[in-house]
């Protein structure tokens, strides 16, 4: 009997870069031995998934969440991103010693990591094992062309001068980059990270070998790609099912649900008293503000405003006849799965790369300000053009299966 091949992936325990990993790990735990190697929080998750994990960085975990929640949005602060790579390389010689020990124990035929883990990568290398990165946001990706990402969110441009500052903000990103890895050198060379970029001018926190980007190219702007870097569509994996997690339905009444997903903590109370605000000037339609808690069901009610810590997407997000949400990766693509119209208000990191994608598709309405958003869920409500666009685009979306896809090229690659 040919053995089974053993596959390590990596990640750090936040929703948008774990949950993508768990769905993958369930689709391989058939034909392969699989495990997750995250913070014991993210451990605890993949054990509700049914998948065994090793606990990494269980010394750290609060620092870890300390830097993806720094309490303010980030966006692109060169100041406040400086404090955040400061963090995280506090914690990288640690995390180099534990996951080097567990890849000298596990001997894994792959090691499949998110791109936030470049330090597995390192790891992998150094102990000649098979690395590939999965990247839940493509749209992060440096490209030689196409709109720049954290930027805003920007469109394709549209004239010469428009390309050209494009070009020019490619050029500052890159500058950013090395600049900041000039910052902390001994650092990273310790490491094993003797540069930003390799020769070929590719980043060298991403897979030489293979880049497996979880998303649609049909989504995605116009640019160049590298051979390796490859679409295979999202992983839509959402926690288990609560039995006690059953949000309520008025006949005859449109709902919205109202999520910023399980991150920016800083901005749920911010958005609940917002959208508290758009509900009582619509009592004709019932708002679901979820906080994204996995494992509780509190409810609390004020009229047709109604929280809860937890509506899991799998279950009831096709209960609802809009969306308001963040751009996080995992809410958009569940989202557009089910053909739900959304209102994308971005806060954060990818989220406006997410929102520019989601307008020039047709497929949303981005609210820039929260004084927006209500007339933006009329807006959702009542487009018969863009709530068909949606069902249009579900269609496509529904051709696409992530997690089945990669299991088949991760598989494929190991039996050579």
């Amino acid at each position: 009997m040919i053995p089974r091949p053993r596959i390590l992936l990596v990640g750090p325990p936040f929703s948008g870069h774990l949950h993508p990993l768990l769905g993958i790990a369930q689709e391989l735990r058939g034909p392969a031995e699989v495990s997750i190697a995250t913070t014991p929080g993210g451990v605890t998750e993949a054990a509700r998934a049914g998948l065994p994990g090793h606990a990494i960085l269980a010394a750290h975990e609060q620092a870890v969440w300390a830097i993806s929640q720094p309490g303010r949005e980030v966006k692109g602060n060169p100041l406040l991103l400086y404090r955040q790579l400061r963090a995280q390389v506090g914690l990288l010689a640690d995390l180099k010693s534990e996951l080097t020990a567990l890849f000298a124990r596990e001997r894994p035929d792959l090691v499949l990591a998110d791109f936030t883990v470049p330090v597995a990568g390192i790891c992998a290398r150094e102990q000649g094992l098979r690395w590939w990165t999965s990247l839940p946001s493509p749209c992060v990706f440096e490209t030689p062309d196409g709109p720049p990402a954290y930027c805003g969110g920007l469109a394709p441009a549209q004239s010469w001068w428009g390309a050209l500052g494009h070009a020019g903000l490619r050029r500052a990103t890159r500058l950013f980059k090395r600049t900041l890895w000039l910052l902390f050198r001994r650092e990273f060379h310790a490491l094993g990270f003797p540069a930003i970029y390799r020769a070929d001018g590719s980043e060298a926190v991403y897979s030489p070998e293979r880049i497996l980007a979880l998303s649609l190219p049909e989504l995605e702007f116009p640019r160049t790609y590298p051979p390796h870097f490859q679409f295979v569509g999202p992983v839509l994996y959402a926690p288990p099912a609560n039995p006690g997690d059953h949000p309520p339905r008025s006949p005859g009444r449109p709902r919205v649900l109202v999520t910023l997903g399980t991150h920016l903590p800083h901005a749920k109370a911010r958005l609940a008293a917002v959208m508290r605000a758009v509900a009582a000037a619509r009592p004709g339609i019932d708002f679901h503000f979820s906080h994204g808690l996995a494992g509780a069901v509190a409810d609390r009610a004020e009229a047709n405003f109604r929280e809860f810590d937890f509506i899991n997407y799998a279950q009831h997000l096709s209960t609802y006849d809009a969306i308001v949400h963040h751009g996080g990766a995992g809410v958009m693509h569940h989202s557009l799965r089910h053909g739900r119209p959304a209102v994308v208000h971005p806060l954060d990191f990818d989220q406006f790369d997410h929102a520019a994608r989601l307008q020039a598709a047709g497929l949303a309405v981005w609210a820039r300000r929260a004084g927006e958003l209500g007339a933006a869920v009329d807006q959702v409500l009542h487009d018969s053009a863009l709530r068909a666009r949606c069902r249009e685009f579900q269609a496509v979306h529904a051709r696409w299966d992530g997690a089945r896809e990669v299991a088949r090229r991760v598989v494929e690659a190991c039996s050579r």
